[in-house]
């Protein structure tokens, strides 16, 4: 039986995790595996244990934008369970890692029979609709390098390492700006020693005035994950 190293199976009492993990297998997510594209009949929700999972909305002239990230807190496939509504985003791994994988038709039945379950994934589903509108705010309020350092502090708090890879066509995507923009916001915050960015790799280094460029929204969506599963 694998063990909960997802904070979601973490907080369930011994009884409720063995539900899930009973018919769970573990698995390695190398970088670009797809979890479930758009409008798709969901056959697997994957507890992460490690690694980023990114979700991505894209328009109908081919632009897209991420407008969710999941790491080790968090179930992909979570949102699948609310309805039968089309879902318009697709996962895939932005960051290698691992998960806890279990078919959804197992996940529902959890849900629908176990109070605890469906009450942890619900916390987890409102966090996360929570947090997507604080980044829609913040994606139209606020400026390129604010939104790119709260971007950097949230992946650090959710994979907790100091080096990211990250490619520049994806940070763009991210932000939903142009490469050149990219290229100036992380030029700048690299002359300033708050990150080292080369190679698709970025280090933050100075993470404390990397908070103080950082607008405001990275505490809100801090508090937001910090209360996640700890209410009674």
């Amino acid at each position: 039986m694998p063990s909960p190293e997802n904070l979601f199976l973490a907080s369930l009492s011994p009884e409720q995790r063995k539900v899930i993990l009973a018919r769970a297998v573990e698995v390695d997510l190398p970088l670009r595996t797809p979890l479930y594209e758009a409008e798709e009949n969901l056959k697997h929700a994957y507890f992460m244990t490690s690694g980023l999972a990114s979700v991505v909305l894209t328009m109908t002239e081919g632009g897209s934008a991420e407008v969710g990230i999941i790491g080790r807190e968090g179930i992909v496939g979570s949102v699948h369970l609310l309805g039968a509504a089309p879902i318009q985003t697709r996962c895939f791994i932005q960051l290698k890692g691992s998960a806890i994988k279990v078919a959804f038709s197992d996940l529902r039945d959890a849900f629908r029979s176990s109070e605890e379950i469906r009450d942890r994934m619900l916390e987890f589903v409102q966090e996360q609709t929570l947090v997507v509108s604080q980044i829609a705010g913040c994606n139209r309020l606020h400026g390129a390098e604010e939104r790119l350092a709260r971007w950097l502090l949230m992946v650090q708090d959710l994979v907790e390492t100091e080096t990211i890879g990250l490619t520049q066509e994806f940070l763009a995507e991210m932000l939903g700006a142009q490469r050149t923009t990219v290229t100036l916001v992380a030029g700048s915050l690299q002359q300033s020693g708050f990150i080292e960015y080369r190679r698709g790799q970025v280090r933050i280094v100075d993470r404390e005035n990397l908070e103080h460029v950082a607008c405001d929204c990275y505490q809100v969506i801090k508090r937001l994950s910090n209360g996640l599963y700890k209410r009674s």
